[in-house]
């Protein structure tokens, strides 16, 4: 099998290893990749929002299978133009991708399937905003305001916190921009996120996992693109996953086969554990990232098999996944400045060693390695519990040197130590 996969994140590096790994994949190629990625897959250079080039990629590389990796071209529907030139995708088709694209959009979903979610208001006048924020928020009898861009955010467009006036700001910004406001309720209790491989009505659920947005220890600061990750959950009780699938997975798929939509590729579900059971943070429709790289160092199914099966409708032919003993941490390590306008062409060593995935990097001419964004690497770290995957993702990312850079400490500390409760 042939496998081209789009993207240039630690997500599509751990997606390239993982494909690795697979006897049934011969050939593997990157689109456009980064400094980690070139040791793995041949890499080419293509603009991957358009479709048209991203096609003709795939039959310029006689691809068998098509993996896009970011939200933007599958929100811009170029899953459609692969499939349209008779090559394999795993990846939603447009229509499909408002799941993520518009969080209105998977609010109507949900509320038509019956799915607990926040109870949420869009925004799209600033004359509205004061009164929508009155109805939300500690006044309401919620613990916090939640304000988010309707559309895409790259995981930084939401703002949570006590602080009316800070979720007005944030709210006003967004509505200066052009972009709807959506407010909801809080969620109490912890958050898990898990992916699901969907083929139509057909759902295959991976590891859950947990992931951390804040860039600071203890969850302080804003909110990231997510700072590190871990799995499995050993605090989340056995029927849990099978309640989520049955619960929310399942409907939502039915629904968006109802509507004409129907969904094929990864199904992302961030969920509250709350104390009245599970119910949706967000869809995303892709791999997310940090957790991808700890869920797929965990996989021992095959990879390039499990997406194909997807992407050609045979999902539901599939064996039981099969997974390794252990857990697996993921810690990132970000450009100094990050969740801000970071700092980038600093050289960074220690960066090309086992259990390190790359994400803003770049290799100068002169072969080094060189930051190119704010998450510039993640490290995954295995061992037989999480305390042991802790030590060794930490061992790692001490090891690599890029000046002013900065990581969280603290990345399944809690659920190491038995702080997580229900």
């Amino acid at each position: 099998m042939r496998v081209l996969v789009i993207g240039s994140g630690a997500r599509e590096h751990a997606l390239l290893l993982a494909l690795r790994r697979d006897p049934e994949v011969d050939a593997l190629a990157i689109a456009p990749g980064n400094a980690g990625t070139a040791a793995v897959a041949d890499q080419y250079d293509v603009d991957i929002t358009s479709g048209e080039a991203v096609a003709k990629l795939a039959q310029k590389l006689e691809s068998d299978l098509v993996v896009i990796g970011p939200e933007v071209p599958l929100v811009l529907g170029v899953a459609d133009a692969v499939r349209s030139a008779g090559i394999a995708c795993f990846g939603p088709t447009k229509d499909a991708a408002r799941i993520e694209g518009s969080k209105a959009f998977a609010k109507d979903v949900m509320a038509a399937a019956g799915v607990r979610t926040a109870r949420s208001e869009v925004v799209d006048n600033p004359a509205r905003l004061d009164a929508a924020l009155d109805r939300f928020g500690p006044p309401g009898g919620e613990s916090a305001w939640v304000v988010k861009d309707d559309g895409l955010a790259a995981g930084k467009g939401v703002v949570v916190t006590t602080d009316r006036a800070a979720a007005r700001a944030h709210a006003a910004s967004l509505l200066d921009s052009g972009h709807p406001v959506l407010l909801e309720s809080f969620l109490d209790g912890p958050e898990v996120s898990l992916f699901c491989v969907v083929d139509g009505e057909s759902v295959v659920p991976l590891l859950p996992a947990q992931d951390f947005k804040r860039v600071g220890d203890n969850d302080s600061g804003p909110n990231t693109g997510g700072m590190g990750a871990y799995a499995p959950l050993p605090w989340l009780p056995d029927g849990v996953v099978t309640r989520i699938v049955d619960d929310i997975v399942k409907p939502v798929a039915a629904e968006l086969v109802k509507r004409g939509s129907s969904f094929s590729g990864l199904l992302y579900a961030g969920l509250a554990i709350t104390s009245q059971g599970p119910a949706v943070v967000e869809f995303n429709c892709r791999f997310g990232d940090p957790e991808t790289q700890s869920v797929l160092a965990l996989l021992e199914t095959s990879m390039g098999r499990l997406l194909f099966a997807a992407a050609t409708g045979a999902l539901a032919d599939e064996p039981p996944l099969q997974w390794r003993d252990g857990a697996a941490v993921t810690v990132v390590l970000a450009a100094e400045n990050y969740p801000a306008r970071p700092r980038v062409g600093d050289v960074i060593t220690g960066s090309e060693a086992d259990g390190v995935l790359h994400a803003g990097t770049n290799r100068r001419d002169d072969g080094a390695v060189v930051s190119s964004g704010g998450r510039v690497l993640s490290v995954v770290g295995t061992g037989t519990d999480l305390s042991a995957a802790r030590d060794a993702a930490y061992a790692l990312i001490k090891s690599i040197r890029l000046p002013g850079s900065h990581f969280r400490s603290d990345i399944a500390l809690a659920a190491a130590e038995g702080r997580i409760t229900l």
